[in-house]
């Protein structure tokens, strides 16, 4: 049975942790995690697990189910949600198709969204604009199509489907990075909401989630402020309430390179080969997240009364060759 709207009493803190199976849980990603964690438990809320296995092609049941055992082991517990609860299928986005094609028929029926033809290599092409970190301005393309014009092209390629956007500043308070301002016209242009092969896009999905599933508080890497206008424009289209959101620093080695599940940096899955216990790689992060003044074996339950987010970094974090990890 597909989840329905759930409702979260007035003023509780609902956080989510939202992996996504690809690839195994590495130190990035439990260091967000761990994060969400202490900013929804310090304030007396809970947390949902949500696996975000949209893509089929990258995403297994079998690599969910050990991130699902690595976060248990580092005791980053959850109190809903996949592997919790008696509709636990149903947090897995690849079960809720449903319910983000309703929501697709409903922004396509305000004729805001519109059928996208472009090919990879037309969107890359040496005419479209980019930003500075290769970021594509989509040009607008196939909004203007006429109708003859979009069957021609449907009769040689599947479309993807995209958002029309406004040309104005969509503005929010970040919880960590404090005041931002994005004009989606200028630094995405339209974005996409399904894919041509008929997968939900990420943008969709995950605002559709956090408003159905009645999160409060997204706590998750800087990597993601600049999705965020993109989701706030989804969640006033489709009438939703937008949760708070504070975006953290992200984990580099030592030549500013992220940590990624692409390189294998740092699974937990070879690290709990290493130790018996989860402290010492808690203790680490909450050395790097600024919590305590030197690396050393901690609980999250020991964590968490002495939590101050304001003593976060604001920019990413190295991490440092520490003998014990």
């Amino acid at each position: 049975m597909l989840l329905e709207e759930q409702k979260s009493a007035a003023g509780a803190v609902v956080g989510r942790f939202a992996p996504t199976p690809s690839g195994f849980l590495h130190l990035g990603n439990v260091f967000c995690s761990l994060l969400a964690w202490l900013y929804a438990k310090s304030s007396g809320g809970k947390i949902i697990l949500r696996i975000e296995d949209l893509d089929p092609q990258r995403c297994t049941r079998q690599k969910a189910d050990q991130l699902a055992r690595d976060l248990e082991w580092l005791g980053l517990t959850w109190d809903e949600g996949a592997y919790a609860s008696a509709n636990s299928d149903s947090y897995f986005q690849s079960q809720r198709s449903a319910i983000y094609a309703r929501y697709f028929e409903q922004l396509k029926a305000s004729e805001i969204v519109y059928p996208c033809f472009c090919s990879r290599s037309e969107l890359h092409a040496a005419e479209a604009p980019h930003l500075s970190d290769g970021r594509i301005i989509y040009a607008g393309t196939c909004r203007e199509l006429t109708s003859e014009q979009r069957q021609a092209r449907a009769q040689k390629r599947a479309p993807a489907y995209r958002v029309q956007v406004e040309d104005k500043p969509i503005s929010f308070l970040d919880g960590h990075y404090g005041s931002q301002s994005y004009n989606l016209a200028e630094e995405s242009g339209d974005f996409i909401v399904r894919r041509s092969d008929g997968v939900f896009a990420y943008q969709l999905a995950v605002t559709i989630d956090d408003a159905l599933m009645g999160i409060t508080q997204v706590v998750r890497g800087c990597d993601l402020l600049s999705s965020t206008p993109m989701q706030l424009y989804l969640y006033r289209l489709l009438g939703f309430t937008p949760p708070s959101f504070s975006h953290i620093p992200l984990l580099v080695d030592v030549t500013g390179r992220r940590l990624s599940k692409r390189d294998g940096d740092l699974e937990i899955v070879a690290l709990r080969k290493l130790y018996d216990s989860p402290d010492p790689i808690i203790g680490l992060l909450a050395y790097l997240a600024g919590q305590t003044e030197k690396p050393e074996p901690l609980s999250v339950k020991d964590l968490l009364p002495i939590f101050d987010a304001s003593k976060i970094p604001k920019q990413n974090i190295v991490v440092p060759e520490i003998k014990f990890l």
